[in-house]
């Protein structure tokens, strides 16, 4: 072989050294991309995934509130019944009477029962006294000084309040005691 054809040999080989070269440069970065490509698609997966989870969490808390505040406008409605039934028996001025003392018999029954009926779905009553003022669940109808009572605590109940499922249906009017002003 001449100087020539070896010369020609050697640059046919180099051009396909080189151009090979190029080739796995573009066989690398393309594995890269397919690599990303791959993590970008798991990604989504995992966000799709995730998000279906908290769709359907919400969709459960939200049926489940659903349902436990489903009464909340009937129970709110009989609320005045009970209060009625409540201010009948503080009546004291009923006679001594067998038949008038059946009759408010028959209305704590029933006022028993009603009570009975919507503490079992979730209804609890907001009664208490000398316990600090609480604005979520009481409202001040008026402030009594005293010295005997902390300042700011319930002296009296004048309308029960009502809870339904941790959620108030009706703040209790209150009293509130104020700290007695010696002269």
């Amino acid at each position: 072989m001449d100087q020539k054809e070896t010369d020609n040999e050697n640059n046919t080989i180099n051009y396909f050294k080189e151009k090979n070269d190029l080739l796995k440069i573009e066989i690398f970065e393309l594995k890269n991309k397919i690599k990303k490509i791959k993590q970008q698609i798991w990604d989504i997966k995992l966000r799709s995934q995730s998000e279906i989870e908290n769709i359907r969490r919400r969709s459960f808390l939200d049926i489940e509130n659903a349902y436990k505040f489903s009464l909340e406008k009937f129970i709110y409605e009989l609320l005045p019944v009970i209060d009625n039934l409540e201010r009948s028996l503080e009546l004291k001025q009923y006679k001594k009477d067998s038949f008038i003392i059946s009759i408010i018999e028959g209305i704590k029954l029933t006022l028993k029962s009603l009570l009975t009926l919507i503490k079992k779905f979730g209804v609890t009553s907001i009664n208490d006294i000398n316990l600090p003022f609480d604005p979520s669940k009481h409202q001040a109808m008026s402030i009594i000084e005293s010295d005997k009572i902390k300042e700011n605590y319930i002296i009296k109940v004048l309308q029960k309040g009502y809870i339904l499922n941790k959620r108030l249906l009706r703040p209790a009017m209150v009293i509130v005691s104020k700290k007695k002003i010696n002269n």
